[in-house]
């Protein structure tokens, strides 16, 4: 509390005045007590300076004795950050340095300086803390999804070295080495994807544009996908202009597209919708597949994360795709949201500022 440091301050000053005081008493005293046994009285002048380096010698000396009593607390204190930062170096996050004096502080609206230094200290560990749980799941993540299909290859590539199989099984393994194949160099485009999104350094190139424009190109790039599954597209988009990273939204649409395209069964319908309104842009693109559920739909835009792990991956998805647009749209300042009732099919809302 404020008050018991405020006495800690004014004890201390009082402790000091009190050594300053004994020291040149002490030093009086002690002059007059050899000038007794002399016979030799020093003059004023000389005896005022005598008494005054004598009694500096005995407050340095009083410093020295009572310095290590009042500093040991904060020497044993920096000990305790030097250990938690050597803790940090060697990779182990598990640091939470709690001092008497924080705890007696608390995070006041003028904290001492030390309060500051410890909060700094757990906050930096915290924060690599969940760097380094988020690398391991990232890492035990990708071996994942290349360990899969690399198991898969491996195993029909032995298997073709059978010399009697028949052709329509040997066609058959070939297909599907060619299938993960093609996953596995999907997976490695998303992951560079993401390094190059994360990165610093990347730099947007915003250009003005038409948004509407855009979207009709790629929903007609997109038509022997959805032709293929006799899908009726309704398109439906107002004449919108939006200054935006043209080769990235390009990227965002074309995901959920494809993503809409992939679950929507055959005779479906999906709906893609452009309005806007007080300075921002909405997308919406709506299919008719089997729906999210609200569970998986708080953690639909997570890295790896699947909503239904056996038909994304016999759809040949890697969990990236919407983990890509998230990336992109936050990068433009704005916000993606899903709808979705099991069974009725998922809505994906994209609201964008026009002059991001």
């Amino acid at each position: 509390m404020k008050q018991e440091a405020g006495f800690l301050r004014v004890a201390t000053v009082i402790l000091v005045s009190l050594a300053l005081f004994a020291s040149w008493t002490a030093a009086f005293y002690l002059t007059r007590y050899v000038y007794s046994f002399i016979p030799w009285e020093p003059h004023e002048l000389l005896a005022f300076l005598i008494n005054a380096m004598l009694g500096f010698i005995f407050f340095g000396l009083c410093i020295t004795m009572i310095g290590p009593l009042v500093k040991g607390r904060q020497y044993e204190f920096f000990n305790e950050m030097i250990l938690a930062l050597k803790s940090i170096s060697r990779g182990d996050f598990r640091v939470n340095l709690d001092p008497e004096f924080a705890n007696r502080n608390g995070r006041q609206r003028n904290p001492h300086p030390y309060v500051q230094l410890v909060e700094s200290i757990n906050d930096m560990a915290a924060n690599l803390k969940v760097m380094e749980d988020l690398r391991q799941e990232f890492i035990s993540n990708v071996s994942h999804e290349i360990g899969s299909p690399l198991t898969s290859i491996s195993g029909f590539a032995r298997a073709l070295k059978n010399k009697d199989m028949d052709q329509e099984k040997r066609e058959k393994y070939l297909t599907i080495i060619e299938t993960e194949c093609v996953r596995l160099s999907r997976l490695s485009d998303n992951l560079m994807k993401l390094a190059v999104l994360d990165s610093s350094e990347h730099a947007s190139h915003k250009t003005s544009y038409r948004l509407d424009r855009q979207l009709v190109t790629l929903v007609l790039a997109c038509e022997p996908q959805w032709d293929d599954k006799k899908i009726d597209m309704n398109v439906e988009l107002e004449e919108v202009e939006i200054v935006a990273d043209e080769d990235l939204m390009i990227q965002l649409w074309i995901n959920l597209i494809h993503n809409a395209i992939k679950f929507t069964p055959e005779g479906g319908k999906i709906d893609v919708f452009l309005t806007q309104s007080d300075g921002k842009v909405s997308v919406r693109i709506t299919d008719s597949g089997p729906g999210i559920t609200k569970q998986d739909q708080l953690r639909i835009f997570e890295r790896f994360y699947k909503a239904d792990q056996s038909r994304t991956r016999a759809l040949g998805g890697s969990g990236l795709g919407l983990s890509i647009v998230h990336k992109i749209v936050e990068m433009h300042e704005g916000t993606i949201s899903v709808f979705s009732e099991p069974g009725e099919g998922a809505t994906f809302t994209v609201q964008l500022p026009i002059h991001s």
